[in-house]
């Protein structure tokens, strides 16, 4: 699934801005445009998830709750979690 790999990624990176800008500088242009970009990827992780209609998708429900990098668990998780055999 596309659409839920650029969400991860978007998610995993955004929070690491996040993170960075904390521990430096903590500039508000980056919170203000960082936040909103955060919660939108990790929400559009969590309905993407949900909405797969996979029988293999319901660990991935859990898995993807995980704050910032429920996406990349998803995606990487052993048993192939929703993307088993996708593109």
């Amino acid at each position: 699934m596309r659409i839920l790999r650029i969400a991860a990624a978007v998610e995993a990176v955004s929070l690491a801005l996040l993170l960075l800008d904390l521990v430096t500088e903590h500039a508000e242009v980056v919170t203000s445009l960082g936040g909103p970009v955060h919660g939108t990827a990790y929400l559009t992780a969590i309905l993407v998830v949900r909405l797969n209609p996979s029988p293999a998708s319901a660990g991935a429900r859990w898995r993807a709750l995980v704050p910032g990098v429920g996406g990349l668990l998803v995606l990487r998780w052993p048993s192939g979690g929703v993307v088993a055999g996708e593109g």
